[in-house]
């Protein structure tokens, strides 16, 4: 995961969406993108085609923590696949093991959730996986270990987060810290507003 060194929330700021960087925070008063805090009469400048793309790619990137190059290897192997490459470049970054830690409400935001696999307390089929960048696949089997320090944590978000539903490609257990992929999310699925043919012209240059 990219490693944002500046504050997230400028990084709302900057796209003039909620991106959820920070978790639960940005569900409260204090996310300065609430529309209370807004000034008035702020004029939006004007963006050129490259900067619109550009704006997108980062985005994306900046949503899911990725650094440049990891973001590029997923765009290419999105075009190697049959089907739509904007569809299936989502699908790609949405069946990462840390976003599907964080969807599952395991997790407070995706920065925790990639600490708790890299930190080695998720387990895939049975087996300890710490690479976030791990895909998941249909039939697999996602679960925290017994003894994770990470356990309370991931229940007590789990608890706090079933305001935010699971996304039914999931199929999340009620008593155990388990789940199953069920099938691939589709391009409706995908929570974050994207424009994904701005990053598809950006790289297709």
């Amino acid at each position: 995961m990219a490693k944002i060194t500046k504050p997230v929330c400028k990084v709302c700021r900057r796209n003039a969406e909620k991106l959820y960087l920070k978790g639960g925070r940005c569900e409260s008063d204090k996310c300065p993108l609430d529309p209370r805090k807004q000034r008035k009469g702020m004029m939006a400048a004007k963006t050129s085609e490259f900067g619109l793309q550009l704006r997108e790619k980062n985005k994306v990137k900046s949503y899911y923590g990725v650094f440049e190059k990891q973001f590029r290897k997923y765009f290419s192997m999105a075009k190697k696949m049959k089907g739509v490459t904007g569809e299936i470049l989502l699908r790609l970054l949405e069946c990462r093991l840390d976003n599907v830690v964080y969807k599952l409400n395991w997790a407070f935001s995706r920065r925790m959730a990639r600490q708790m696999v890299s930190h080695g307390h998720v387990f895939v089929n049975g087996k300890r996986v710490n690479r976030a960048s791990y895909q998941v696949k249909i039939g697999d089997e996602i679960s925290i270990g017994d003894n994770s320090r990470f356990l309370e944590i991931a229940k007590n978000a789990r608890e706090t987060g079933r305001a935010t539903p699971v996304p039914v490609w999931l199929e999340a257990s009620e008593n155990e810290m388990k789940a199953k992929v069920v099938r691939y999310p589709t391009r409706d699925e995908v929570s974050i507003p994207v424009d994904e043919h701005l990053i598809i012209n950006f790289y297709s240059k």
